[in-house]
């Protein structure tokens, strides 16, 4: 195997161990409610938390926050105890 083949191996690897921290909808929570829960959870700027709530209002779902799995465990906890139904992919 060449260097270069190494890389791109690595390259794949590292891609497959990124997840996704997606938000679902609940028709429960308030806009304002799941917008400054991402705020505050996973550092969203206000326009960013306002779209990913209005994606995920409309869509059903919305990926978040990507990265490990152990640094998202936390915010998925985080998010899961402010009642927000909030998954791993």
């Amino acid at each position: 195997m060449t260097p270069k083949e190494k890389i791109s191996k690595k390259i794949k690897k590292d891609f497959a161990k990124e997840n996704f921290l997606i938000l679902h909808n609940d028709d429960v929570h308030t806009f304002d409610y799941v917008i400054d829960a991402l705020i505050d959870i996973c550092d969203h700027g206000y326009e960013q938390a306002e779209q990913c709530t209005i994606i995920t209002h409309y869509k059903g779902k919305c990926d978040v926050k990507k990265g490990g799995f152990d640094a998202l465990k936390p915010l998925k906890n985080a998010l899961n105890e402010r009642e927000l139904i909030a998954t791993i992919d």
